[in-house]
């Protein structure tokens, strides 16, 4: 059976799953869309639709939002293929075997190496220096089953979680429609992952996300803020007040005691165990994010870190 022909369904939801539900409605007729409900967001606390259901309703293609997984199975008959691309749920067995040809996930890491929910800044906080993308069938467990493909890319040292994710989603998106036509005839060579470096990408926990330069060497300042870039945002306290931090960059010619801050050539700047570090792009609670030069303008306290 040709990629042309085909009959699939795409699962995903957030802007990463775009470029593949694109690569898909290429190569074969998408015949359903299915996404997770629509979520309450910002302060009006108004239901906003996920961005894989504005990017099907712009193209003309048909939705599903169901509240659970298992209501999944009976929008799948007589369909050839199914992909997932961070669709948020994992899948019971009954729904994996309704398509010909099952389900094929587009992964962000090469696994084993970070199963799970946020593999990409789970790379960036590992100091991991590469990542990629990984085509795979799905099975019944988290990230488990064989790879069909995989591609390589660099972490840079400056790449967020929101920069890397769109990388490996313009990777991933390429290597599927590379992978579709043996997928679809049968062709496609399955290989099981390895055994050992087994390593889950946990969600991220908002306590994760607190800087503590008293106790942090710069790199691991720097890598929580990155990899908490866009979501949910990494943070500390100072002068009793939460402040979110978005980018920060090394000052080798500045000293600074761990935990204190000072404004060096109107940048604040901050002394973590190993060096210290400025803080490039700052949010106050309730404002905008801001450059770290105008937030410091606008700042009447003594920058002491809690």
């Amino acid at each position: 059976m040709g990629a042309d022909v085909a009959r699939t369904a795409f699962l995903g939801t957030p802007a990463a799953a775009v470029p593949s539900l694109a690569a898909l409605a290429a190569a074969t007729t998408v015949e359903l869309v299915i996404t997770r409900p629509d979520k309450p967001r910002g302060r009006s606390g108004k239901p906003k639709p996920p961005a894989i259901k504005e990017a099907a309703e712009s193209w003309g293609l048909s939705i599903a939002q169901p509240d659970r997984a298992r209501d999944i199975a009976d929008l799948l008959d007589g369909l050839d293929l199914a992909i997932v691309v961070a669709y948020g749920q994992i899948l019971p067995a009954d729904v994996l075997a309704r398509p010909l040809h099952g389900f094929v996930n587009v992964h962000f890491s090469h696994l084993p190496r970070w199963r799970g929910a946020a593999p990409v800044a789970r790379a960036i906080l590992a100091g991991d220096e590469t990542t990629g993308v990984d085509i795979m069938q799905l099975d019944e467990g988290m990230d488990t089953g064989p790879i069909i493909a995989r591609r390589e890319a660099p972490i840079a040292p400056t790449d967020t979680s929101g920069t890397l994710t769109a990388r490996l989603a313009g990777i991933g998106a390429d290597l599927l429609a590379e992978t579709l036509p043996a997928i679809l005839d049968g062709t496609a060579i399955r290989t099981a992952q390895q055994v050992s470096g087994v390593t889950i990408a946990a969600k991220l926990a908002s306590e994760e996300g607190r800087l503590d330069p008293r106790t942090m060497t710069a790199e691991t300042f720097d890598r929580v803020v990155r990899a908490f870039n866009p979501n949910p945002g990494a943070w500390g306290t100072v002068d009793g007040e939460r402040l979110k931090v978005w980018e920060t960059g090394a000052r080798a010619d500045v000293e600074v005691s761990p935990g204190e801050s000072m404004v060096v050539e109107g940048v604040p700047v901050v002394g973590t165990v190993d060096g210290a570090i400025e803080l490039l792009e700052i949010q106050a609670p309730g404002k905008s994010r801001l450059p770290g030069a105008v937030w410091a303008r606008g700042y009447r306290g003594a920058l002491l870190w809690d």
